[in-house]
């Protein structure tokens, strides 16, 4: 979600949950034909093989702010990791399940089989033994009501590379996420963020979330072998739209997170930014709404409370969801998105490369030439303020 936007806080919402797992283009594919394709995502580019493991966390010190009855907070975290070689089972993409909820909300439930979306084909494999070692952790925070795996071809590149990466789920703010014994519930918070609460409350709220997954992954006693393969003093953290503003909100109140990035997202909270000291941190996102001349963006503000390392790029032709997988999926339905110049692949290039250049310098101690300005490689990537 952006901030200020000229229309209501309610549209807003509205329009984002309309576009939870689509871009306008996925209707227009007859139904056979995207029973007939099979989804891919991109290669990873690191040395490892990509494992996976899922992870059902209740934090039972904390009442859910959004259903105050149910037993503790809950979230489904992915954790991907460096592996070694495994002839182990494939790593779904999300559950039958999970992909019909977000397609009846399109109202293409009849248009593109929930298998079709479920069977994505992802390159982590089960269960796949850790490689040696100890490596960086950097948590994923999803957008509003957008589930995590929306951001599974960003964990499994970034764990390609050398980070043990968890993709957070946060329970009754997803369109469709799936918990033990096949509950999928609703999105609670849907009903209330603009309406009765603000976005800030889902912010705090998924930092409190944050930081309880930082104390549940680096515990042996909780979490076992996860816990074995992460460094704890080089943890970083990103999310998109609503859990970039939640990536910083985290990093404010938890020292242990050492960098973070906000792809695509307004802040929400007052003074963001403050509290970060001098830890690194970089905003990505569309320039039409987060460019200098945005009126309804608070990166301005942000940026110039920002201490320590810091960037902010732009990228021309760009839309809220061209940093997630959507638009590299839903080109492989159909024709693209005319409302959104950038290419899905093109869109996925560029924050592979800048994301996993942010934390392999800030996590990996690697130097990254493609963050000292613009390149004629990126030429979509503006450098604001440099």
């Amino acid at each position: 979600m952006t901030a200020g936007s000229s229309t209501s806080r309610r549209t807003v919402l509205t329009a984002l949950l309309a576009g939870t797992l689509s871009v306008p283009l996925l209707g227009a594919a007859p139904a056979s034909s995207a029973s007939a394709t099979v989804l891919e995502l991109p290669s990873p580019t690191g040395p490892h093989p990509v494992g996976r493991r899922t992870l059902h966390l209740v934090d039972r010190h904390r009442r859910d702010p959004w259903v105050p009855a149910a037993r503790g907070r809950e979230l489904m975290v992915s954790v991907s990791y460096p592996a070694r070689s495994s002839d182990g089972a494939p790593a779904a993409y999300m559950t039958e399940s999970e992909a019909q909820r977000l397609l009846e909300l399109k109202g293409l439930a009849g248009v593109v089989p929930a298998a079709t979306v479920a069977g994505t084909r992802t390159h982590a494999r089960l269960a796949a033994p850790a490689a040696a070692g100890r490596f960086p952790l950097v948590l994923l925070s999803p957008g509003f009501s957008v589930p995590r795996t929306t951001l599974t071809s960003l964990a499994e590149d970034l764990a390609s590379r050398g980070h043990v990466v968890a993709a957070v789920d946060h329970a009754y703010e997803s369109v469709g996420t799936e918990f033990p014994g096949g509950r999928v519930p609703p999105c609670v918070a849907c009903d209330h963020v603009g309406v009765d609460v603000d976005e800030a409350t889902v912010v705090r709220g998924r930092a409190a979330d944050l930081s309880f997954v930082i104390d549940e992954l680096t515990d042996r006693r909780r979490t076992g072998a996860p816990a074995r393969l992460i460094d704890p003093g080089r943890i970083g953290i990103a999310g998109h739209s609503i859990g970039g503003a939640a990536a910083m909100a985290t990093m404010a109140a938890d020292r242990r997170v050492r960098a973070g990035v906000n792809l695509d997202g307004g802040f929400f909270v007052p003074e963001a930014g403050y509290r970060l000291g001098r830890r690194p941190f970089m905003m990505a996102g569309a320039e039409a709404a987060h460019g200098p001349g945005s009126t309804g963006s608070d990166w301005a503000a942000t940026y110039d409370r920002l201490h320590g390392w810091k960037r902010w790029l732009t990228v021309a032709g760009a839309g809220h969801f061209s940093f997630t997988d959507i638009p590299w999926l839903a080109e492989q339905l159909g024709p693209a998105d005319p409302e959104v110049p950038l290419p899905g692949e093109r869109g996925w290039y560029i924050t592979r490369d800048y994301v996993g250049a942010f934390f392999d310098l800030h996590l990996r101690d690697i130097p990254q030439p493609l963050l000292h300005g613009p390149t004629s490689s990126h030429p979509e990537v503006v450098f604001q303020r440099p």
